[in-house]
């Protein structure tokens, strides 16, 4: 009798059979891995589904740390510039970044759930599903930014009226929001098509098109800002003018590389159609992330609604601080997107034990990296802030509420790691209600509360965050350790 033939992996060992493979893992439809295949004469891309899983958390990680670290030190920079045109401008700015993350919080959850239908299919070897979803959620990604840019570019001034800020902090504020509004739609072919690539295994791209246009933005920023040369004075709204021209530039040269074939998926528009029951098991997974972000951004808005009677002056330090602790937290993003892949394609290709594997050496390698962060910056952070602000009641607010905030930064670390590799396992029902419960029935009302009842004053609203940060990092620990996740379905 003919001997039935046998998959086997790069190295030439056997593949489990797709019948035995843990539950919810995309079956395979070839046997060629396509993270092991040259792409347009590129050396062979590594298969993160094998080998050490450190190497690999690594491999991934770094240049998702570098392109994050990039993105995030735009927003920095530009709150320096915005700086000199005073506490207004800090301000305006500042509050008006928290409304464009509230918005791009939704579209952020679908690529939540892109990236775990592509991840699963890509360990699976189902390259056709891989490329099948990145289609249908570059359609969608589109359609939704569209709308949002419209809504956004009428109703930014209302926006901020909300928060019953003074007259020249919503003008300034405005200015900045409606343009950044209306260039959703490049932001969102950026983020989208590295979310793509990332999610297939391939991070050194979108790192490349982060240095590139993230240096166009810091270039471009201050030239706008004070009308250098022959650009023109825009003053609050050049870091946005210069913000929208970086992500056209970023999201043309990922669509290239997408459709060119110079990654590890090359895009087509042929049967190029809706396929809605592809859509739906996406928004199924993404949703949920949906609902997160934008909840967890809400959750900034509201804390900055408790901030706000304490005057301009405490809005700005606020501000400052949550632009620092961007680049604090960067190491975590990496490490927890890198270890999100990894879950992803391990659970796709049977391995749920190495995907879990994965999941606790990040978040105890991210943990040992931001304890050390969080002493430098508990040591300096007045002099951080400094950089930031000249006034020295901003100074002094500002360096207080990064001192408490170390409390917390000592287990957000692990947190942020463990609650990415849910989502990258589909499991993003799990960080939506960990993250609802811990914020909206302990952050929210101890920040409106611990100002009233201590004398600690405005710093209670920072001790209100460290503790809900204790309790997500307890949570995601404890169910982790279930491993449910490793049986969840996409």
């Amino acid at each position: 009798m003919k001997e039935k033939p046998v998959s086997r992996d790069n190295s030439g060992s056997k593949l489990p059979p797709a019948s035995s493979r843990e539950a919810g893992a995309v079956t395979a439809k070839t046997n060629t891995n396509p993270t092991a295949v040259k792409v347009a004469g590129l050396p062979a891309p590594r298969d993160w589904t094998q080998g050490s899983i450190t190497g690999s958390l690594w491999g991934l990680a770094w240049p998702i740390i570098i392109s994050s670290s990039l993105n995030n030190l735009g927003p920095v920079i530009d709150a320096i510039w915005v700086g000199k045109l005073g506490s207004a401008a800090v301000a305006g700015v500042g509050v008006a970044g928290m409304i464009v993350g509230v918005v791009l919080s939704l579209i952020m959850g679908l690529f939540m759930g892109l990236g775990a239908l592509v991840a699963r299919a890509i360990g699976a070897n189902d390259k056709e599903t891989a490329v099948k979803a990145a289609r249908q959620g570059i359609m969608v990604g589109i359609f939704m930014s569209i709308i949002l840019a419209i809504i956004g570019a009428f109703f930014s001034r209302h926006f901020l009226r909300i928060f019953g800020l003074a007259p020249d902090v919503v003008a300034a504020g405005a200015a900045y929001l409606s343009i950044q509004f209306i260039g959703m739609v490049t932001m969102v072919f950026e983020m989208l098509t590295n979310s793509v690539m990332q999610a297939s295994g391939d991070t050194m791209n979108p790192m490349r098109i982060a240095l590139v246009a993230r240096a166009l933005a810091i270039a471009l920023s201050p030239c706008f800002v004070f009308g250098l040369g022959i650009f023109p004075e825009l003053g609050v709204r050049g870091p946005a003018v210069a913000s929208v021209v970086s992500f056209f530039l970023g999201g043309s040269i990922g669509v290239w590389l997408l459709f060119s074939g110079r990654t590890r998926l090359k895009l087509t528009l042929d049967k190029l159609e809706i396929d809605f029951p592809l859509i739906w098991r996406m928004v199924k997974i993404g949703l949920p992330a949906a609902v997160n972000f934008v909840q967890m951004n809400i959750v900034a808005v509201v804390v900055m609604e408790a901030i706000a009677p304490f005057g301009t002056v405490a809005v700005a330090a606020q501000t400052i601080c949550s632009r620092v602790e961007m680049l604090f937290m960067m190491p975590a993003m990496g490490f927890g997107q890198a270890a999100s892949v990894l879950t992803g394609q391990n659970l796709g290709a049977g391995k749920p034990e190495r995907a879990e594997k994965g999941g606790w050496i990040a978040a105890l390698l991210v943990n040992a990296i931001i304890a050390v962060l969080a002493l430098v910056v508990v040591i300096s952070s007045p002099q951080i802030m400094r950089i930031f602000s000249n006034d020295p009641q901003v100074i002094k607010i500002g360096a207080t509420f990064l001192r408490i905030a170390g409390a917390g930064y000592i287990v957000i670390g692990g947190a942020i790691v463990l609650s990415s590799c849910l989502n990258g396992a589909g499991d993003t029902l799990i960080p939506m209600a960990t993250n609802m419960v811990s914020m909206w029935a302990i952050q929210v009302p101890l920040a409106f509360l611990l100002p009233g009842v201590s004398s600690i004053g405005i710093y209670g609203i920072r001790w209100a965050g460290v503790i809900s940060i204790w309790l997500r990092a307890i949570a995601f620990v404890v169910y982790f350790r279930t491993g449910r996740w490793k049986r969840r379905k996409v």
